[in-house]
């Protein structure tokens, strides 16, 4: 049985009970400030438990010490050395946007976005309740992609573009790992959350970046951190086509980064991304691998 196939568990309704009644926001808030401390004796035993814990390679990292990390955020947000993530060849190709693994991809159905068997939410919804932010990408086509700590958690360009609107929308932090996602009904739509548009050479593309419990910020580089803060309302940027403030990225550039891991969904106007095999519910892909092709 896949996890297309299974419905959410009482376990996994369990799950959702007990981070309704957590602190979410003192939590999230506590991890904000122990990932950037700086002391010998609690950022080294951070860093030690999370890569053996979850088997992080730190072969591939510019910095393949534990110690060269001033803190455990520097070491969560690690670059990669030069060469570890090859860019998918051909100029009309898609690329992961990250290290991760691919909760569901198909297509926006009635303005609806498919999150998990008997789930799913609003597009609208996910990008800060416009409708005409929201119009562009209504059947078009969308991909969902979890990040687990121990995967590289920079976001890069999918395709080249040129940035026209960044959007920072507050919400929720539940988790987003595979119970949640099985348990509760628009999870991407509830959390907080940061969606980057772009006018590329396939037309509209966004980028969403999904926060979670314990990840303690959300930053693109244009702009710098970007969560916290927290709470208040939606708050929107647009961005010049030319000149001063102007954003233009290349496909493979990075474009944000996660200070814990989450999910990042992209999203393509209708017609112009044909998504390829590796989007299979459950593959793991890895940044600047081809997951899809320009139709």
């Amino acid at each position: 049985m896949t996890a297309d196939d299974r419905g959410a568990t009482l376990r996994d309704r369990l799950h959702v009970l007990l981070q309704r009644l957590l602190p979410q926001r003192a939590m999230t808030a506590v991890a904000h400030r122990l990932a950037r401390s700086r002391m010998r004796w609690l950022k080294t035993p951070l860093i030690r438990t999370v890569v053996a814990l979850y088997r992080v390679d730190l072969s591939e990292a510019a910095a393949p010490r534990r110690g060269d990390y001033a803190s455990f955020n520097a070491f969560f947000t690690r670059p990669l050395a030069p060469g570890a993530r090859p860019l998918a060849a051909a100029p009309g190709d898609v690329a992961s946007p990250v290290d991760g693994t691919v909760s569901q991809a198909g297509e926006i159905a009635a303005g609806r976005i498919f999150q998990a068997k008997g789930n799913d939410y609003s597009l609208i919804d996910l990008l800060g309740g416009d409708a005409a932010r929201a119009e562009p990408f209504q059947g078009g086509s969308f991909a969902t992609l979890y990040l687990s700590p121990r995967d590289y958690h920079r976001v890069h360009m999918p395709r080249g573009g040129r940035l026209t609107e960044m959007v920072r929308v507050p919400g929720k932090l539940f988790s987003v790992d595979e119970a949640t996602t099985r348990a509760l009904p628009g999870l991407f739509a509830r959390n907080e959350r940061v969606a980057a548009l772009f006018d590329s050479a396939l037309g509209p593309m966004a980028v969403v970046m999904v926060g979670a419990l314990l990840v303690a910020g959300i930053e693109t580089v244009w702009h710098g951190p970007v969560t916290p803060p927290r709470g208040g309302r939606v708050t929107a940027w647009d961005y010049p086509a030319d000149g001063d403030g102007a954003v233009r990225l290349a496909r493979g550039e990075e474009m944000g980064r996660f200070n814990f891991g989450s999910t990042v969904i992209v999203l393509f106007a209708p017609g112009r991304a044909a998504w390829g095999d590796a989007l299979r519910p459950g593959t793991h892909v890895r940044m600047g691998q081809k997951i899809g092709e320009a139709r």
